[in-house]
Formats: structure tokens, C-alpha cells, sequence
């Protein structure tokens, strides 16, 4: 990720945590009219449900930069800022990569 990719999902996260705003380890890049998006929200909140991690939705369609870099792609997940995967999301290995069980 871009340093301005990166300085752009730290200005426009969104946590999933019960309207407690903080910085996620998780981040779900999306767009509007994504149509894989919905799941992978849902397979996002699976993740949290199985290790209590919070996820922060962007929007790229907000920063130029980002619908450059990600718009072929998305959704896109994002783990301590770098990609862990795209289009769908592998639950086991991202609860895995999180440090829970799978």
C-alpha cells in the first residue's frame, strides 16, 4: 500500500464496534454497487464474532488514489495495512492471522 493509500484508510475508517471509534487492525475496502461487498462485510463480522477484533470500513470512490489503486479489486481486506485479500474473504486464515483459532 501507498504511503497516501495508507494516510487515506487512517483518515476515513469507520469501526464495526458498536459506535466506539479506534484504529482496526482490519480494514474492509469497498465501493458502492460492489456486489461481493455485502459478504464480505458479513464474513468480516464472522471474524469478529470468532476473535473480538473490530473492522473499519473505506469507501476508495472517496480518494482517487485508492479507487486507482483498488477499484478492479474490491472488496479488498486490509490487515495491519497491508493486503491480505481480495474479492472474498478467506475466514480460517484471516482468524488464523488474527491470532485466534480457526
Amino acid at each position: 500500500m501507498t504511503e497516501g493509500v495508507a494516510q487515506a484508510v487512517r483518515r476515513r475508517f469507520r469501526t464495526r464496534d458498536w459506535g466506539e471509534t479506534r484504529v482496526s487492525r482490519l480494514t474492509l475496502l469497498t465501493t458502492r454497487d460492489c456486489h461481493l461487498c455485502g459478504a464480505a462485510r458479513a464474513d468480516l463480522d464472522r471474524v469478529t464474532a470468532a476473535t473480538g477484533q473490530a473492522w473499519a470500513e473505506v469507501d476508495v470512490a472517496d480518494d482517487p488514489e485508492m479507487a486507482r489503486e483498488y477499484g478492479d479489486r474490491l472488496p479488498v481486506v486490509l490487515l495491519d495495512g497491508a493486503e491480505h485479500g481480495y474479492w472474498d474473504v478467506d475466514v480460517p486464515r484471516l482468524v488464523r492471522d488474527l491470532g485466534g483459532a480457526s
